[in-house]
């Protein structure tokens, strides 16, 4: 069994309240929009981390970070992505392949709107964590964690952090 954190659209921004339940976690994915890789070393520090580069992220992230992130975990196949889509309305770049080949997992980020939804077309888990930094339109930083074992998904629950608008 593994303990994943996930977040998105960190924005240049890592506090204590992250580190504190990436400190909980096993391993910590990123869904892109890093800005500084300051976020990702930190968190690299204290545990393994998986992600992708989003579309503010430098040269320097892009050359770390692929664009999609796709792997295993735990029997449970995964797509990383920061400009995903959602359920019904996936992005063009990504649309007929995970079509022919769809992971168990879909992760995006990009809209800083959280949100977990099944696609029942392609019996997948779509994932947004949302953003946990402070940029954007966003009123309520968050992140998702949950556990995998096994091929399957169990206690998976949002992690609200501060207000944005308290910032």
């Amino acid at each position: 069994m593994k303990k994943i954190l996930l977040l998105s659209d960190t924005h240049s921004y890592i506090d204590d309240q992250i580190l504190k339940f990436v400190k909980q976690a096993d391993e910590v994915w990123h869904a892109g929009d890093i800005g500084d890789l300051k976020v990702t070393d930190t968190i690299k520090a204290l545990k393994p981390l998986r992600g992708v580069y989003g579309n503010i992220d430098d040269a320097e992230a892009r050359s770390e970070f692929p664009l999609d992130n796709k792997f295993e975990v735990e029997n449970v196949p995964v797509w990383i992505t920061h400009i995903g889509g959602y359920p019904g309305k996936y992005n063009q770049r990504v649309r007929e392949e995970i079509k022919k080949n769809p992971p168990q997992i879909f992760i995006c980020g990009h809209s800083h709107i959280l949100k977990v939804q099944f696609d029942n077309s392609l019996n997948l888990l779509h994932i947004n964590p949302g953003a946990a930094g402070k940029h954007g339109f966003h009123k309520i930083r968050t992140m998702v964690r949950f556990e995998l074992d096994n091929g399957e998904i169990k206690n998976m629950e949002v992690i609200e952090l501060a207000k944005r608008s308290t910032l």
